[in-house]
């Protein structure tokens, strides 16, 4: 059975940082990609990145921020092509929800292209709904969900 941790970022372990910035060029395109200024992202006080171990290799990570005292956001979820469809995106989302949920936020929301099916049908799982369509988020033919997670004011 594999090893799997789950360890927030120090963000002076330059190490997982470079791997982080790695996958994050091999997984999304150029564009979209946020490898050319991640440290700047990590130096941001209201943001946090997740990432996980199997067997003491980095499988994935998860970027979130909270924007407002309102709302958090999920910035980035990825996972290392050889590990998906393991339930390895799964636990980074929970772990992701959790860290927001200590925020006191009222909403989570984040953005998934449709046709990245598997992606959406784990944010649903997890209590997501679509908002709305936003047209060339990623690019100028590549639109976006735009999904959010309301938590009970209570």
């Amino acid at each position: 059975m594999a090893n799997v941790e789950i360890l927030e970022l120090d963000r002076n372990n330059s190490k997982v940082v470079e791997e982080i910035v790695k996958l994050e060029r091999k997984i999304f395109p150029k564009h979209e990609s946020l490898a050319s200024f991640f440290e700047n992202e990590l130096k941001k006080k209201n943001s946090g990145l997740l990432y996980l171990h199997v067997d003491a290799q980095l499988a994935g990570y998860v970027m979130y921020s909270w924007p407002s005292s309102l709302y958090a956001s999920i910035t980035k979820l990825a996972v290392k092509e050889q590990w998906r469809r393991q339930g390895h995106g799964e636990v980074l989302l929970k772990a992701a929800i959790e860290k927001c949920r200590t925020r006191k936020v009222s909403r989570i929301m984040l953005h998934v292209d449709p046709l990245r099916t598997p992606a959406l049908n784990l944010y649903k799982k997890h209590g997501f709904h679509v908002d709305c369509l936003v047209e060339g988020y990623y690019s100028s033919d590549r639109n976006a969900y735009r999904m959010y997670l309301d938590f009970d004011s209570n």
